[in-house]
C-alpha cells in the first residue's frame, strides 16, 4: 500500500518538476544527474519493449513518450541557458563534447548530423509511419473482431466473461494504437528541436564567446562547438533510444514470447538458408583483397549453427516417429458384436470431405471437435436437453469442400467450407474474388473470398466469418430446429432422475403413476419441436401433473406446459420490456374456431386455399412490414386454436411465433398491437 502511494504521488510530482525545468535554472551538477536519470530511464524502455510480448503489456508507453520528451526539452533548455550564460554546462554534456569531438570539429559535427539523420529520417518516420497504419487497420478490424467473439460466444467455445475480457482487449489495442499515432508525431518533434537547439547553442555560443567573453572567433568556435554538440549528443541519444523503442512496439506482430527468443527461433527455422549464407560469406573471403579471417569466421559459425539445427530436427524426427509406432492392428473379425457395432446408426453425425480433415485440431480457437464441445454446452444451457456426442469423419464420397450433417443417419443439411477462405457476409461483394453463396443459416448474401482477403472485406463493410464458424453455427442451427428428434427415451429418463434427487414430490407425482415415461417424453418433443427450452423441468412437470388429471392428450399437455412456461416464453420475444403483437379479427378467430377439427397428429383448421392463402399472405404482410422496422412481432390468438393455427403458420411462417393469450397474460409486460389481421385484410396499429 505505501508503495503505492509513492508511485501515485511520484509521477505527477515528477511532472510538474519537469515543467519546471523550463524557468528554473539548475547548478550544473543537478544537471549531470538529471542526464545520467535521462539516458537510463530510455535505456530501461528500449529494453522493456523488446522483452514485452505484445504491445498492450506496455500500453503506459504512448504517456512515457510525451513525459520523457517533455523532459528532454527541459533539460535542453536547462543546458542551452548554462552553455550561454556560463559557457559551461556540466562535466556530462563536456565529456560527451570531447568524446565525440576528438581533436577534429568537423568529424564532431558530422558524427553528429548523422545521428540526427538516423533518428529522424530513418527510424522516427518509419516508427511514425507504422504507427500510423496500424492504428487505421486496427479500428478498421475492430468490427470483424467484434463478431469473431460474438460468434465464439454464441457456439459456446467461450463464456461470458471469457468473451467481456476479449472486448475490453480489443478496445485497449484500438485506443493504445490511436495514442501511439498520436505519440510517435511528438518523438518526430522532439528529433526537430534537437536539431533547432542544437543550432541555437552553436551560433548563440559563438556571438556570446566573441561578444561578451572576450574570446577570438576561433577560440568561441572551438569551445562552443565542443559544448553545442555535446549538449545535441545527451538528449538525441535518449530520443534514438525512444524512437528505436516506439519502431520495436508498433512493429510487433506475435504474442508468443518476448522478441529475442521469437527471433532467435524464427532466423533458426531454416536450416538450408543457414547454409547458403555461410558458403555465400566463405565465398565472398576467397575474393581478390578481401580479407579472409572476417569472412570464413562468420560463414563457419553459420555453417556449424545450421548443423545444430540439423541434429534438433533428426532428433524431433525420431521422437515423432517413435510415437507414432502403434502394434499392428489385428486383422477384424466378424463377431456378432462388432457387427452390431458397425450397424449402430449414430445420433449425430458430421461428415467432411477429405480437404476438410484440416478443421480437426488446427489451433485452440479452430479446432472442430472444441467448437462442437462447447456447442453441446450451449445448447444443454439454452434448450435444457444434453446433445448426444457428434461423431466426426471423413466420407470420400462428398465432393471437395463440403460437410453434411446427419441425424439418425438422415440428411439433414450441408454446406460448403472451402480451405484457405473466409465467408464475407454483405450486400456489396461485387469488388471481392471469390464465389458467391448464401449463408445456411440465415440465407445471406456472401461470397468464400481468400483468408488473405480478410481485412479487405472487413474494409468493404463485410463480417468475416471462419470457416469451423460457419460449420458450427450450421451445425447449432439444426440442432436447435431438430432438437425434438434428439431428445430419446434414456435422456428423458437421465432428466426425470436429476430432477428427482432436487425436487423428489414433483416427480414421484407425475412419474409413473399418471403418465408413463413415454407420454412425458412425447410432450418434452413436442415443446422442442416449437424450440420451447425445457430447462425448467418443475415447472413442467407441476403443469402436466394438474393437467394430466383432466386428460392425457399430447396436445392439450403440450399447451398446459406453455401456459406454465408463459413468462419464460414472452421474455424471449421481447425487446426493452415490450411484447409487440400482431392479433386476429373477432370474426376471422370465431371463423377459425368453427373450422377446428380433431385430428391424429392433434387439431387442425379445414380451410379452404384461397382463404388459407389469403391468411398466410396477410400475417406475412404485417410479419414484413414490423421486420423492416426493426422490431420483432409475435401471432396472439385463442388458446383453443393456437395449436392448429401454428401448424399452419409454419408452413409459410416458420419463423413467426405463434403464442395463445394465456400465455401471454401472466407475463407481466407491456404489450403493444402492431397490426390486426381481418378476414380482408391486415390492418396495422
Amino acid at each position: 500500500m505505501k508503495n503505492r502511494n509513492v508511485a501515485q504521488m511520484a509521477v505527477p510530482a515528477g511532472v510538474v518538476a519537469i515543467v519546471l525545468l523550463l524557468v528554473v535554472p539548475l547548478p550544473y551538477p543537478l544537471l549531470d544527474l538529471l542526464i545520467a536519470v535521462n539516458i537510463t530511464a530510455s535505456l530501461v524502455i528500449l529494453l522493456t519493449s523488446m522483452y514485452v510480448k505484445r504491445p498492450l503489456d506496455f500500453s503506459v508507453f504512448p504517456s512515457l513518450i510525451l513525459v520523457f520528451t517533455l523532459f528532454r526539452l527541459g533539460l535542453n533548455v536547462a543546458s542551452t541557458r548554462l552553455v550561454l550564460r556560463d559557457g559551461f554546462a556540466g562535466h556530462v554534456i563536456e565529456a560527451f563534447g570531447h568524446f565525440v569531438v576528438g581533436g577534429s570539429l568537423v568529424i564532431g559535427l558530422v558524427i553528429f548530423l548523422i545521428l540526427v539523420v538516423i533518428q529522424f529520417v530513418v527510424i522516427t518516420n518509419g516508427a511514425g509511419r507504422v504507427a500510423e497504419v496500424g492504428a487505421r487497420f486496427t479500428l478498421d478490424a475492430m468490427p470483424g473482431k467484434q463478431m469473431a467473439i460474438d460468434a465464439d460466444l454464441n457456439s459456446g467455445l467461450i463464456d461470458e466473461e471469457t468473451a467481456r475480457r476479449r472486448r475490453a482487449d480489443i478496445s485497449a489495442e484500438a485506443d493504445f494504437y490511436g495514442a501511439m499515432d498520436g505519440g510517435s508525431k511528438f518523438v518526430k518533434g522532439d528529433a526537430i528541436a534537437g536539431i533547432v537547439i542544437t543550432a541555437i547553442n552553436l551560433l548563440g555560443g559563438f556571438v556570446i564567446g566573441m561578444a561578451q567573453m572576450g574570446m577570438s572567433a576561433s577560440e568561441s568556435v572551438q569551445k562552443f562547438s565542443v559544448l553545442s554538440v555535446g549538449d545535441g549528443l545527451v538528449t538525441q541519444i535518449p530520443a534514438l533510444l525512444l524512437s528505436v523503442s516506439t519502431g520495436i512496439v508498433v512493429t510487433r506482430a506475435t504474442a508468443e514470447g518476448d522478441m529475442g527468443s521469437v527471433a532467435a527461433k524464427q532466423l533458426g527455422q531454416s536450416r538450408q538458408a543457414l547454409q547458403i549464407a555461410g558458403v555465400a560469406a566463405i565465398g565472398l573471403a576467397l575474393l581478390p583483397s578481401m580479407p579472409k579471417l572476417p569472412f570464413v569466421l562468420v560463414g563457419a559459425s553459420l555453417l556449424v549453427a545450421s548443423q545444430r539445427i540439423k541434429a534438433s530436427e533428426a532428433r524431433t524426427a525420431a521422437a515423432a516417429a517413435a510415437e507414432a509406432v502403434v502394434p499392428a492392428a489385428a486383422p477384424a473379425s466378424d463377431t456378432p458384436e462388432q457387427l452390431i457395432e458397425q450397424m449402430r446408426v449414430h445420433t449425430l453425425e458430421v461428415l467432411l470431405a477429405p480437404d476438410l480433415v484440416d478443421l480437426v485440431g488446427t489451433g485452440p480457437e479452430q479446432d472442430l471437435l472444441a467448437r462442437v464441445r462447447g456447442l453441446r454446452r450451449k445448447v444443454a444451457l439454452e434448450l435444457g436437453i444434453v446433445v448426444p456426442p457428434v461423431r466426426t469423419r471423413d466420407s470420400v464420397d462428398l465432393p471437395r469442400a463440403t460437410y453434411v450433417v446427419k441425424i439418425a443417419g438422415v440428411e439433414v443439411g450441408r454446406g460448403q467450407a472451402p480451405q484457405g477462405q473466409v465467408l464475407a457476409l454483405g450486400d456489396d461483394l461485387a469488388a471481392l474474388p471469390g464465389t458467391a453463396v448464401t449463408e445456411p443459416v440465415f440465407g445471406l448474401p456472401g461470397k468464400w473470398v481468400p483468408a488473405e482477403m480478410r481485412h479487405a472485406a472487413e474494409l468493404h463493410g463485410a463480417t468475416v466469418v471462419d470457416r469451423v464458424s460457419v460449420l458450427i453455427t450450421h451445425l447449432g442451427s439444426l440442432v436447435t430446429q431438430n432438437a425434438a428428434r434428439l431428445l430419446g427415451r434414456e435422456d428423458v429418463r437421465q432428466l426425470t432422475e436429476a430432477l428427482k434427487r432436487v425436487n423428489p414430490s414433483v416427480v414421484e407425482e407425475l412419474v409413473p403413476g399418471v403418465l408413463t415415461l413415454g407420454e412425458v417424453q412425447r410432450v418434452l418433443q413436442g415443446l422442442l419441436a416449437e424450440e420451447v427450452p425445457i430447462r425448467d423441468l418443475a415447472r413442467i412437470y407441476e403443469a402436466l401433473s394438474l393437467r394430466a388429471k383432466v386428460g392425457t392428450d399430447v396436445e392439450g399437455l403440450v399447451e398446459s406446459a406453455r401456459v406454465a412456461l408463459g413468462p419464460a416464453l414472452t421474455a424471449a420475444h421481447a425487446q426493452d420490456g415490450v411484447l409487440r403483437v400482431l392479433t386476429l379479427e373477432p370474426l376471422l378467430e370465431q371463423h377459425l374456431l368453427e373450422q377446428l377439427r380433431p385430428g391424429e397428429a392433434g387439431t387442425q383448421l379445414l380451410l379452404d386455399p384461397q382463404r388459407m392463402d389469403s391468411l398466410l399472405s396477410q400475417l406475412r404482410h404485417a410479419a414484413g412490414r414490423a421486420e423492416a422496422e426493426g422490431r420483432s412481432v409475435v401471432l396472439v390468438c385463442a388458446p383453443a386454436i393456437r395449436p392448429a393455427l401454428h401448424r399452419l403458420v409454419e408452413l409459410g411462417l416458420p419463423r413467426l411465433p405463434v403464442l395463445s393469450y394465456a400465455e401471454v397474460t401472466g407475463a407481466g409486460m407491456t404489450i403493444e398491437t402492431v397490426g390486426v389481421v381481418s378476414s380482408g385484410h391486415a390492418i396495422a396499429a
